[in-house]
Order: structure tokens, then C-alpha cells, then sequence
């Protein structure tokens, strides 16, 4: 595009006054956006470092911020302890960590939030593991990982909990074909969707992993949209911040 173009094209999220990226920016006059000195690059997803890119993708961003308002106001508001949802999971898990249960797997069956597993064991791992204390984070993806992480999950060392991230209703539905010779003999699906094959694939996949003495907490969003993700997001910052001073770390 050329010098002049590219800076009405370029933007750059920045430290407030220093930097090298700064810098640049001020020298060929990007458009900022600031990256908050009080907010660590885990917790960064509700700033300009997650939100630019959020918005270009095409998402309402207002929505999303929205879901961590309200999020935030059930964190803050809700009286009785035990019926927040952040307080829960930190206490939960905490609790499981007190029995010997030094590792949490997030397991998610929704492929389009792979990458939520991916901030989640950072946000967890670099804000916990500290003093010699903190779970282990770690995540698998179901259906695909039952195969190979399932075994050891269901049969391994007893030093684990899951916690299971599931989307209650899809965005698109496929329905699975009939087929007229049968020859997979998977008619006695035909008819159904994606979305509930996975729904049973987890309910039974939960089942034997707690007869298999695996502790399993549930986090369920009603679908994929913008505020839902929000609400997420928030809710495991402000576990996590609860969780760490459950542990005796600063989070």
C-alpha cells in the first residue's frame, strides 16, 4: 500500500507511553489502542488485546462485553455464597485439590472453543502455580481425545477432576442421513442431530468417568453467541482470582 496508506490501515495496541511498538506508532501515526499497566496479559481478553481482534472477525463486541457486565454484577451481587457460580467452582475445586486431586482437565466438546481450553490453561497455570501450590491445567477435547486421553482418564492415576464445558443448543444443526443399505448399522441414529449425539456422547462419557471415581463439575452455556462468551470469559477471570487466594498464592 505504500508508506502514507498503510498507517490509515495499520493498528497497533500499545503500552501508554513506552515501548518500541510505541514508539513506531507515534513516528508514523498509527491508531492506538492501550494495553491497561494493571492487567496481565492472561486477564487481557476484555481490553483492546482481545477486542480488536474480536471485532475485526465480524463479532458484536458490545455484546460480548455486555455478557461480562452481567456476569460481573451476578459475581458481585448474588447474597447467598453458594448460589455464585464463581465462588462455587473456586471452592469446588479447591476442595477436590485438598483430596489429593492435583489436576483439573477441562474437557470441551464444542471444536470452535478449542482455543478457549488453550487461554484457559494459561489464565490458570501462570495464576496459581505458584509457592509450590496450584492444579495443574490441563485440557482435552471430546470427542476426538476419548480415544487416546479417555484411557488414562478412565483408568489412570486417581489424581484428577474434570471440568466439562458444553454448549446446550448449537447455532447450526446437522442431522445425520439415513443410509438404505445400513452398512455402518448407525440407522438407529438417522434422524438425529450432531448436537444430540454429543449432548449423549458426554452424559455417558460423565457417567463412567464418575463411576471411575473422576470428580466432575459442569459449566453449561445455552449457545455460542457473543455475550454467552462474555459471560465466560469473566466468570473463569474472577474464579481464577477467588481460586488463587483460596490457595494462599496472589493470583
Amino acid at each position: 500500500y505504500g508508506k502514507e496508506e498503510a498507517k490509515e490501515r495499520i493498528i497497533a495496541i500499545t503500552d501508554k507511553a513506552r515501548g518500541a511498538l510505541k514508539k513506531l506508532s507515534d513516528d508514523e501515526g498509527y491508531k492506538t489502542y492501550v494495553i491497561p499497566d494493571n492487567v496481565g496479559g492472561r486477564f487481557s481478553v476484555l481490553t483492546p488485546v482481545g477486542l480488536l481482534p474480536v471485532a475485526v472477525a465480524g463479532f458484536d463486541i458490545s455484546a460480548f462485553i455486555a455478557g461480562a457486565v452481567n456476569m460481573h454484577k451476578d459475581c458481585i451481587q448474588e447474597p447467598v455464597i453458594f448460589e455464585n457460580t464463581a465462588v462455587t467452582y473456586a471452592a469446588a475445586r479447591n476442595a477436590l485439590y485438598r483430596r489429593g486431586k492435583q489436576v483439573e482437565i477441562l474437557v470441551n466438546y464444542e471444536p470452535s472453543l478449542q482455543y478457549i481450553t488453550e487461554w484457559w490453561k494459561q489464565l490458570y497455570g501462570e495464576s496459581e502455580g505458584k509457592q509450590g501450590e496450584g492444579i495443574f491445567p490441563a485440557g482435552v477435547g471430546f470427542t476426538t481425545d476419548l480415544h487416546s486421553m479417555g484411557q488414562y482418564i478412565q483408568d489412570g492415576q486417581r489424581v484428577l477432576f474434570e471440568t466439562t464445558l458444553l454448549v446446550e443448543n448449537a447455532v447450526r444443526s446437522l442431522d445425520i442421513p439415513f443410509d438404505n443399505d445400513n452398512l455402518d448399522g448407525m440407522n438407529f441414529i438417522a434422524g438425529k442431530s450432531m448436537n444430540d449425539v454429543n449432548h449423549m456422547a458426554a452424559l455417558g462419557t460423565v457417567l463412567a468417568h464418575v463411576d471411575g471415581d473422576v470428580p466432575n463439575l459442569r459449566i453449561v452455556l445455552p449457545r455460542l453467541y457473543e455475550e454467552s462468551l462474555g459471560e465466560l470469559l469473566y466468570f473463569f477471570e474472577f474464579a481464577c482470582g477467588l481460586s488463587g487466594y483460596l490457595l494462599g498464592v496472589n493470583p
